[in-house]
């Protein structure tokens, strides 16, 4: 029986009103007429026995840097909140309407995208999907809880050092970062050019294919399907698998002892020469830094006290960056990106934890020092595979009902992202049975 999109239209939009507070800290906007009138077309299209495919009548959130015609985007900052509505819609918005998806909302995120932790002074903190009391993880913040609480079926996040995979892990949910290139960017606020990318959160692999599938503008074939047994996995052991929370490493063990006795060929791996050099190398200054320095320019030169001081700080490191520094950091990882893609080229995939904590009390995380200690380690393992360029997923493990959310990251090789979709695919039904 079709469960009628006007009928789960109305549940989400109920569901987000009954939320309250912290239904406006998770929805920066919701888009209740609009989403219903979507959602009475699909209605209509099932009764005439068309489907414009698996998206069709879906409920779908936009993180809040998407632009959506004759709306300001505001990318979690006070500084855009009077700024000119946007002309039309993002690229990824046109071609998920274009699928028929219900756009229901946009979510709340951490200011300009620039932080893991999901904190935002500015329109509020979403709590947590498992305790309000605890960080949602950044920076779309509002995508993973939304999902994790049932206000959307689909969240469109983006991922510049983690930011659709963290709030991922921290929630509990599934969420996908394509290799760079693979979604168009247009008419999404900017963060990294080098580095930013455009994926969704959701409670499967499957939904979070489909929703890759519409973006990237590919044809909707079904994942091709693959076996657990055989699988070659890699695991980068050493600095990524330091300050470790006992929880998320038992939670991983499990995990990895699970697939060896289902026929994986599991080694450890030794690439913490690949893992320490995007730290290394940005000693002087990140990427995401220097760039953030030139989209900012005009907000730093004129109202800098308007941004979250904890995001400004990181904005202004990248002006003292020196133009060698930057040239230098470009070129060093276009070579570490094809030494890497050498030394993998035997596995199917790399496997660690996407987080190396469970998520903190929001409480906990007030001095700007507790706060740095903790983006820095919440940011660790994910921002790796950015400098990479490699696409990776976060698959939820620890879900025994009282436990904090855990993620296993699973890495794939660069533009092989439909491989990866469907090899996680396979280990998510695998992994449902240790639950």
């Amino acid at each position: 029986m079709h469960n009628s999109s006007v009928k789960r239209t109305e549940q989400t939009l109920a569901a987000i009103q009954d939320a309250g507070d912290e239904g406006r800290r998770i929805f920066t906007h919701v888009y209740e007429q609009a989403a219903l009138a979507a959602a009475r077309a699909s209605d209509e299209r099932v009764q005439s026995g068309i489907s414009l495919g698996p998206l069709d009548g879906r409920i779908i959130s936009v993180k809040d840097l998407y632009d959506i015609a004759g709306e300001t985007t505001t990318a979690g900052s006070a500084v855009l909140k009077n700024a000119p509505p946007a002309r039309q819609d993002a690229v990824i918005v046109q071609r998920l309407r274009q699928a028929g998806a219900v756009i229901i909302g946009k979510t709340n995120m951490t200011e300009f995208a620039f932080s893991g932790i999901g904190i935002n002074p500015h329109y509020g903190t979403p709590g947590n999907a498992r305790d309000v009391t605890r960080i949602p993880g950044g920076s779309s913040s509002g995508a993973g809880v939304a999902v994790a609480r049932g206000l959307s079926e689909i969240s469109i996040g983006s991922d510049t050092g983690g930011s659709v995979r963290i709030p991922s892990a921290l929630n509990g949910v599934t969420g996908l970062k394509p290799t760079q290139n693979r979604v168009p960017r247009d008419g999404a606020y900017p963060l990294s050019f080098s580095l930013d990318s455009v994926g969704p959160l959701a409670r499967s692999v499957l939904d979070c294919a489909q929703a890759d599938a519409v973006m990237s503008g590919q044809s909707l074939a079904s994942l091709p399907a693959r076996e657990v047994r055989g699988l070659r996995i890699g695991i980068p052991r050493g600095l990524l698998f330091t300050q470790t929370d006992a929880a998320v490493q038992t939670a991983f063990d499990q995990v990895i002892a699970e697939l060896s006795r289902n026929g994986c060929r599991v080694d450890d791996m030794q690439l913490d020469d690949w893992c320490a050099a995007p730290f290394k190398l940005q000693e002087k200054g990140t990427l995401i830094a220097a760039e953030a320095a030139h989209i900012h320019a005009e907000t730093l030169a004129t109202q800098p006290g308007a941004i979250d001081p904890f995001v400004l700080a990181r904005i202004q490191r990248g002006e003292t960056i020196a133009a060698a520094h930057y040239v230098a950091v470009q070129r060093a990882r276009a070579q570490l990106l094809q030494t890497l893609d050498a030394r993998i080229a035997d596995c199917d995939l790399l496997m660690l934890p996407t987080v190396a904590m469970v998520a903190p009390r929001i409480d906990s995380l007030a001095s700007a020092e507790a706060f740095n200690q903790a983006n820095m380690l919440v940011l660790r393992n994910t921002s790796v595979f950015n400098f990479y360029d490699l696409p990776a997923m976060s698959l939820p493990i620890n879900v025994g009902s009282n436990a904090l959310p855990v993620g296993l990251m699973v890495v794939g090789q660069r533009k092989r992202d439909r491989d990866l979709l469907a090899i996680c695919a396979a280990l998510q039904s695998q992994l449902e049975s240790l639950r």
